[in-house]
C-alpha cells in the first residue's frame, strides 16, 4: 500500500490510496473460505461447492467490502500520522469505469483543509464588561417581596387596592373557565382596579384582557390559556369573587432572618440589605459574563480573518447529508452553518494556542458546584460531601450530561482567559440599566 498526497492550494488537497493484490487477497480468500464451509447450494453438499463458483457469487462482493475496510482504517490513520487537520471527512473522486479486476488499485480523495491564521486576544477595540449592581430601590423591592411571601393571610370582607382576590374567570366564546388568584398590584388598567375595589365575595365585575396586567406574560396563567393564545387576546371576561385575603407582611425580626439564612447569620435589617444585594449581585455576574462571551465571540467572528475551502465543504456537505441536495441547496446550507463553522475553528484555535483542557477532576467539581446550587433552590443549603459525590458520580455516568457540562466548563475557561488577557473596559450600572442598553 502507498498513500500520497498532492497539495492543490492552501485549503485544498487529495490523497491517493494505491493497493496492490497483497495487501487484501489473503483476507479476500480466508473469507470466501469460510463462505464455502457454510454455503448451500442446490446440486452440492455442504462445504464441497467448488471455489470457482463462490468466487463467482461472492467474491467482488467480498472484495469490495474489505478494500473498503482497509481504505478507511489507514486513511484515517495517515490523517493522523500526518497531522492534517481537515474539515469535515475525505470525499472519494468520481472514477470512471472503475476496474476491480486489475491488480493494482488506486483511490482519489479530495480533502478540505482548516486555514491557517492567529487569534490575538488583546483585541485592537476595548469590549465593554458590565458590573451590574443592586440600587436601593431593588433591595428594598426584594426586601418588600420577601415579607410579603413570608407574611400571613387575613381574610376581608371588600376588595381594598393591595389584596389577594380568589375567583373564576368565564367567557364561553372563547372557552374560559379557571379558577385563578389575582392580585391587585399586579394590575395595570386603572377602570379594572376601579371596577374591583370595595367589591365583596359573591360580585362579578366585567374586565377587559387587553392591558390588564403590568405583566402581559400573567395573563395565560390566570386564565387557563396558551400564552400564545393571551399573546393576541382582546376581550372581556366575567370574574366572580371567592375569596378576598390581604396579606400582612412579615416583621423584619429575628426569625425571619434564620428561616431565610439560618439560625444567626443575618441578626440586623442592615445586615439583611447588605447579604440581598450581595447575592444579587452575584447572580447578575452570569448575565454580565454571558453577554461579555457573546460579544467577544462576535467580536472574533467579525474580525478573524481567513478562507474556507466553500467547494469542498458544499460538496460535503451535498454528499453527506440525510437526503440528496442540489448543488444550490447544498450553497444555501454552507451559507447557514459557515459563521457557526468560523468560530468553531477560531475557538479550537483559542483552545490549542493556551493550552485549555478538561481534567475529570475539575469536572466533577464542577458538577458538584452546578448540583449544590440546584438544591439551594429547593431550600436544601448545606448538602453533605458524601450526597454529592454520589449524585455527581450519577451524572457523570450520562455521557450526554459529561458533554454538556464539559462545554460549560470550556467556556468558563475561556471566559477566564479573555478576562485575563483580554482588552477590556469595566462599566458599572444598575440592573435596569443594563437591560434598556442590552435588550433595548
Amino acid at each position: 500500500m502507498n498513500i500520497t498526497k498532492e497539495q492543490i492550494d492552501n485549503l485544498n488537497a487529495v490523497v491517493t490510496v494505491a493497493l496492490t493484490k497483497e495487501d487484501y487477497q489473503d483476507k479476500v480468500d480466508t473469507i470466501l473460505k469460510d463462505y464455502r464451509k457454510q454455503a448451500n447450494i442446490p446440486g452440492f453438499r455442504k462445504g464441497q461447492v467448488p471455489m470457482g463458483l463462490i468466487k463467482k457469487q461472492y467474491g467482488k462482493a467480498v472484495l469490495v467490502d474489505e478494500v473498503n475496510k482497509l481504505l478507511q482504517d489507514n486513511l484515517n490513520k495517515y490523517l493522523t500520522e500526518e497531522k492534517l487537520d481537515v474539515l469535515g471527512n475525505p470525499l472519494p473522486k468520481q472514477q470512471d469505469n472503475f476496474d476491480w479486476d486489475t491488480d493494482e488499485l488506486a483511490f482519489e480523495f479530495e480533502l478540505g483543509l482548516a486555514p491557517e491564521f492567529e487569534v490575538p486576544l488583546k483585541t485592537k477595540k476595548a469590549i465593554t464588561q458590565y458590573k451590574i449592581t443592586a440600587d436601593k430601590k431593588m433591595v428594598s423591592e426584594q426586601i418588600d417581596r420577601i415579607q410579603k411571601q413570608y407574611g400571613k393571610l387575613v381574610s376581608k370582607d371588600v376588595v381594598g387596592k393591595k389584596d389577594e382576590v380568589s375567583g373564576q374567570f368565564l367567557n364561553e366564546e372563547e372557552e374560559i373557565d379557571n379558577k385563578s388568584l389575582l392580585e391587585m398590584d399586579q394590575l395595570k388598567s386603572k377602570k379594572a382596579i376601579e371596577a374591583l375595589v370595595g367589591k365583596k365575595v359573591g360580585d362579578t365585575v366585567a374586565l377587559k384582557t387587553k392591558g390588564l396586567l403590568k405583566e402581559d406574560h400573567l395573563l395565560s396563567s390566570i386564565l387557563g390559556i396558551s400564552k400564545e393564545k393571551s399573546e393576541k387576546l382582546n376581550i372581556e371576561v366575567s370574574f366572580t369573587i371567592t375569596e378576598i385575603n390581604e396579606r400582612e407582611p412579615a416583621e423584619l425580626n429575628q426569625e425571619l432572618f434564620d428561616k431565610l439564612f439560618g439560625k444567626d447569620s443575618i441578626t440586623s435589617e442592615k445586615e439583611l440589605q447588605a447579604r440581598i444585594k450581595e447575592d444579587s449581585e452575584k447572580q447578575f455576574e452570569q448575565q454580565s459574563d454571558q453577554k461579555l462571551l457573546n460579544d467577544i465571540t462576535e467580536y472574533f467572528i467579525e474580525n478573524t480573518k481567513f478562507e474556507l475551502p466553500a467547494g469542498f465543504l458544499t460538496k460535503w456537505i451535498q454528499m453527506t447529508g440525510e437526503k440528496p441536495l442540489s448543488e444550490e441547496e447544498a450553497s444555501e446550507e454552507f451559507q447557514k452553518s459557515e459563521k457557526g463553522l468560523r468560530y468553531q475553528l477560531i475557538e479550537g484555535k483559542i483552545i490549542k494556542d493556551n493550552d485549555l483542557q478538561v481534567q475529570f477532576d475539575e469536572l466533577k467539581e464542577f458538577a458538584k458546584g452546578f448540583i449544590k446550587s440546584q438544591m439551594a433552590q429547593f431550600g436544601q443549603m448545606d448538602p453533605k460531601e458524601e450526597e454529592l459525590d454520589n449524585i455527581a458520580a450519577r451524572v457523570l455516568g450520562n455521557q450526554d450530561e459529561v458533554k454538556r457540562l464539559s462545554e460549560q466548563l470550556m467556556s468558563q475557561k475561556l471566559l477566564n482567559l479573555y478576562k485575563e488577557k483580554g482588552n477590556l473596559k469595566t462599566k458599572e450600572v444598575t440592573y435596569e440599566n443594563f437591560v434598556k442598553e442590552v435588550y433595548g
